[in-house]
């Protein structure tokens, strides 16, 4: 056989075993990669799609793109499918495959669900995300939603939070005394000992409420979603910080016996998506909110720190609620003092060189060098 003749040859063989090797694999592809379609209920508005409600968006894109189109995750806003404050329900019953919340909605069911996104005088967004990631919070928190019969990951975090809008100010604890406050979650326990009467709504009733005075304050995230929310217009004094939202973690509530059923890989690819949207998210907070506080300010806004008084009161009355509950909650208390013991050293850690640098950095921002 001569030379062209064998590479003839050799060339037609090699490409039918090549096209034999493509009609083996690409039914292996597809089986590995099934048509999956979910759909997946946010407890956020529309309006908020460049931050909170945008990472429910980001997971759905991410989840799309790493398997070629071929899982897809259908976002609706709060209110489209299932109100904003009964996701979580309807992933369990399995009448919707995933969420996009913040857990510390459902603390009413059981307390427990608050501590895998905020509680009062708890961790920043570093902190809770590095007990997530880090101190085994991911794990510990799926512990506790497997009795729900969902699994979550964090897909989200706005940072510490602003202390919210009030029509009056507020200055001591006696001026607390029957103050009608929209606040979520949890934190609505610890200052009912205050003597605030607290108003849990979802954020697109929150503007309405303020503005007929049915509520007489409301907090909801911070400048650049408040901006959207219109509510300098009807409560002029936005008092800093949310002690009770130091770093809240969104997350993606997943039906446990849907995520079970899919391909190990597609499992992986939610995960990595719901960490993916966790980081944009909290960047994106970092980014907008500078900008928006101050057109808030040019908009009539004024900033009020809420006072020592009413921060070591609000202190002092979290660790009495703590203390309750951890009396009866077996769950609630494991998973509290694990947040609490790496609570404890974190702020040890951070006097020493994030502290230092950072007040360094504010005194030349003040100072008009930067």
């Amino acid at each position: 056989m001569d030379r062209r003749s064998f590479i003839r040859k050799a060339g037609a063989t090699g490409v039918g075993a090549a096209a034999a090797a493509a009609t083996l694999a690409a039914p292996a592809i597809a089986q590995s990669n099934p048509k999956v379609t979910w759909r997946l209920a946010s407890s956020f508005p529309k309006s908020l799609s460049d931050t909170i409600f945008g990472g429910a968006l980001t997971l759905s894109k991410y989840v799309s793109e790493v398997t070629d189109g071929n899982f897809q995750i259908q976002v609706f806003a709060a209110g489209e499918i299932v109100p904003a404050l009964q996701v979580a329900d309807a992933v369990t019953a399995g009448t919707i495959e995933a969420a996009h919340t913040v857990c510390y909605y459902f603390w009413g069911k059981d307390p427990t669900w608050a501590l895998g996104s905020a509680v009062p005088f708890s961790l920043n967004a570093r902190g809770i995300n590095a007990w997530h990631y880090q101190g085994g919070g991911i794990d510990l928190f799926n512990e506790f939603l497997g009795t729900q019969g969902i699994v979550g990951f964090p897909s989200g975090n706005t940072g510490v939070q602003m202390g919210g809008w009030f029509r009056k100010e507020i200055n001591t604890v006696a001026d607390l005394q029957g103050l009608k406050f929209r606040v979520g979650g949890f934190a609505g326990k610890v200052l009912e000992r205050l003597g605030v009467v607290p108003q849990q709504l979802a954020g697109g009733d929150i503007y309405p409420a303020l503005e007929k005075g049915t509520i007489d304050a409301a907090e909801f995230v911070g400048p650049f979603d408040d901006e959207k929310l219109g509510f300098v217009k009807v409560a002029p004094f936005y008092y800093y910080p949310g002690w009770w939202e130091g770093g809240p973690t969104v997350h993606s509530l997943f039906n446990k016996a849907k995520f079970e059923e899919l391909p190990k890989q597609y499992q992986s690819v939610l995960k990595v998506a719901c960490q993916a949207a966790d980081a944009n998210m909290l960047s994106a907070y970092d980014w907008l909110n500078t900008a928006a506080l101050k057109r808030l300010v040019a908009a009539g806004a004024q900033l009020r720190p809420f006072s020592p008084e009413i921060m070591s009161a609000s202190f002092d009355a979290a660790n009495q609620t703590y203390a309750e509950i951890e009396a009866g909650n077996a769950t609630f208390k494991k998973t509290w003092e694990s947040i609490k013991a790496f609570r404890k050293d974190y702020y040890l850690n951070m006097q020493v060189a994030e502290y230092n640098y950072d007040t360094f950095m504010m005194v030349q921002q003040r100072g008009g060098k930067l």
